[in-house]
């Protein structure tokens, strides 16, 4: 510490260099920050916007997966708890509590709903 100190108070006898020559070295650095922007960040907001659409767009009878490869049906959504019910298995009337969050996609509406019914009678 105490060289970095002496160093520093002996200064810098090098020339200084002219304005232009560190507009050239930011530059690169100036690329790298906007090819960043376009391959990382800008798509990230895009599945953001895409997700709370998702979300949104929840409604009563949807076949949803969650993140956790559970497979059902909304029974119900609480909007100010974060809460959605979905029926799992019908027969035994199963149902599960999970974050809205947890929704990964929804698989299709009530039709889908419709057809499991179908199927399963």
């Amino acid at each position: 510490m105490l060289c970095s100190l002496l160093l520093l108070a002996q200064g810098d006898n090098t020339p200084a260099s002219p304005p232009g020559n560190t507009l050239i070295t930011l530059f690169p650095l100036l690329i790298i920050g906007v090819l960043g922007y376009f391959l990382m960040i800008r798509p990230m907001k895009r599945q953001e916007h895409q997700r709370q659409a998702l979300l949104s767009a929840l409604k009563k009878n949807d076949r949803v997966v969650t993140s956790g490869g559970i497979i059902g049906i909304v029974a119900s959504i609480k909007e100010n708890e974060d809460e959605v019910t979905l029926k799992v298995d019908e027969s035994s009337n199963v149902r599960l509590r999970v974050t809205k969050s947890s929704i990964a996609r929804i698989l299709g509406g009530e039709e889908a709903g419709k057809e499991q019914k179908e199927a399963g009678a």
